[in-house]
């Protein structure tokens, strides 16, 4: 199934005479049928890389933090962690 996809949103922009030759040479070559597809192909993909990289630095920045918080927080060990180092304790010292 297809979907629609609405496309009443607009965006101009003003560039050389230069970068416009280049982007259209690239745009005849690429294959894409037109300038416009083009623009918006390169566009996108480029913003979907800086948006993918944000993400992973943000989440590594968060899983650093509960990582360090964790091994640095003077807390006490849960209930579930002392009787698993109790178990390991009484199956390796047999």
């Amino acid at each position: 199934m297809e979907t629609l996809i609405n496309k009443d949103e607009r965006i101009e922009i003003r560039i050389s005479s230069y970068d416009k030759r280049i982007f259209q040479k690239a745009q005849k070559l690429s294959g894409d049928k037109s300038f416009s597809s083009f623009i918006v192909r390169i566009v996108k993909e480029q913003a979907e890389k800086i948006v993918a990289k944000n993400d992973r630095i943000i989440a590594s920045e968060r899983d650093r933090e509960i990582f360090f918080n964790a091994v640095f927080e003077n807390s006490k060990p849960n209930q579930n962690l002392v009787e698993a180092a109790k178990k390991y304790k009484s199956q390796t010292s047999q």
